[in-house]
């Protein structure tokens, strides 16, 4: 059989031009996405694929749809992740978190420009739903030096020309994130100046089909790279020479080679360094017969963000009852908090009616009871009750909502800290946990 380049090059040499979540079929292609392993993995699970084309869609017309609803003229993102769910494009992500380089610009009319790295202009070109790409959005020091007002002035300009073409007349603007001098030269071009972080937010907290289509693959990748750290960690760990740093770095090398992107916290610690919770993994040996808690905080496949917790008990000896009694505690919390779940109820009675942890466990309580998800940690935030603030969240869920429903239990000055989390979509009615990852069977005390 002759070996064709056309052929060596496709990311599945089975398939034809196109993928099945339709997108070409192109290991050089500049879009990024899905490896081929991964693809693999979710032909032998029997996952659909999403239809990234539509999916993408479905973004431009939920944003321009609360744009619209609002009265604005547009919105104008800063933000990388909302950059990503605009135009599902990226360039640098991390870097880009603390050198905002990019911007887009989303007109009421559903026109759509980038502002991009001026010598990548191209990283966009594949979604057509992006009209135009510029440069000079960089609006920060070290890049502008004590000239960042001049290109402010300027970029904010260009905004009031677009806005004056698309969106005649109105002056109402909102903008997610902006530097200093960039806020000052919008105000200064006539803007009124609006939340838009409430609009991406909003925008992005109901999934459609084709994003949870993608949420489905992202987790099953999520799943694999776990199995492979814990097979590593159960391995290594009795052996005594493998560090907390060692067993983390699996995870990120799995995330990856399944077209992953990034992790966006290092939670994994191990025995008593798991109380109190978020100490960052680190170069401690991990000892035999410990815990090992970890929380994912994965940006995956797709972009999208698997965030969920697990407990390890890693051991020839059995793990303490008071071990298997927090495990079961923080189980029992995470599933009767998400029997609640459905759409129409309310952020608040979520927070009025959850599961009681033991007194002792309460002052270590984690930050949250629940929380959104899709391309990072999302809007809403649902809060235990001596944390809720009236107003904040009143909200109902709908369908379409993604939480994830968390656990910490640990004592004060103890030895350990369970962390639990499932990632939980909302369906028409009720839910559906997302989340397949088996509890330790020895820490439920199940062996």
């Amino acid at each position: 059989m002759n070996n064709y380049f056309s052929n060596t090059r496709k990311i599945d040499p089975t398939k034809g031009v196109m993928l099945d979540d339709g997108t070409p079929n192109d290991g050089n292609r500049v879009e990024i996405g899905p490896t081929r392993l991964a693809h693999q993995e979710w032909a032998a699970a029997g996952l659909t694929l999403p239809d990234l084309p539509a999916m993408r869609k479905y973004r431009w017309e939920r944003l321009t749809q609360h744009i619209v609803a609002r009265g604005y003229a547009g919105l104008l993102m800063f933000d990388p992740l909302n950059i990503r769910y605009a135009t599902d494009s990226t360039n640098m992500q991390l870097w880009n978190t603390h050198n905002p380089f990019r911007a887009v610009l989303l007109c009421a009319d559903g026109y759509m420009v980038i502002w991009d790295y001026k010598n990548a202009p191209f990283l966009s070109k594949f979604n057509p739903l992006v009209r135009e790409a510029r440069s000079g959005a960089d609006l920060f020091y070290f890049d502008r030096g004590d000239k960042i007002d001049v290109a402010a002035d300027v970029f904010s300009n260009e905004v009031r020309v677009l806005l004056e073409e698309h969106a005649p007349g109105n002056k109402r603007l909102a903008v997610d994130k902006v530097m200093l001098h960039g806020l000052r030269a919008l105000e200064a071009q006539g803007f009124e100046i609006m939340e838009g972080e409430e609009v991406t937010e909003k925008s992005r907290a109901v999934k459609g089909q084709d994003e949870i289509l993608a949420m489905r693959c992202a987790h099953h990748a999520c799943d694999s790279a776990v199995a492979v750290m814990e097979h590593f960690a159960r391995t290594n760990v009795p052996q005594g020479e493998i560090s907390e740093d060692d067993i983390w770095a699996v995870l990120h090398a799995e995330n990856i080679r399944r077209g992953g992107e990034w992790i966006e916290t290092r939670l994994l610690a191990s025995g008593q360094r798991t109380n109190p919770w978020f100490q960052e993994c680190g170069p401690r040996i991990v000892q035999n017969n410990e815990i090992v808690a970890f929380d994912t905080d994965l940006v995956g496949s797709y972009g999208i963000c698997v965030d969920i917790s697990r407990t390890w008990w890693i051991g020839d000896r059995k793990p303490t009852d008071a071990m298997v009694y927090a495990m079961q505690h923080a189980h029992e919390h995470i599933m009767t908090n998400m029997e609640m779940l459905k759409p129409g109820v309310t952020i608040p009675e979520l927070t009025a009616n959850c599961h009681k942890l033991d007194d002792k466990f309460w002052q270590q309580k984690y930050g949250c009871l629940m929380h959104g998800v899709g391309l990072c940690d999302e809007w809403p935030l649902v809060a235990y009750p001596d944390k809720a603030v009236d107003g904040a969240f009143d909200y109902a869920l709908e369908p379409g909502m993604v939480l994830c429903v968390e656990a910490l239990v640990g004592e004060v000055g103890g030895e350990f800290s369970i962390k639990l989390e499932d990632q939980v979509l909302i369906t028409e009615d009720g839910y559906e946990n997302l989340t397949t990852y088996p509890f330790d069977p020895m820490l439920m005390g199940e062996t």
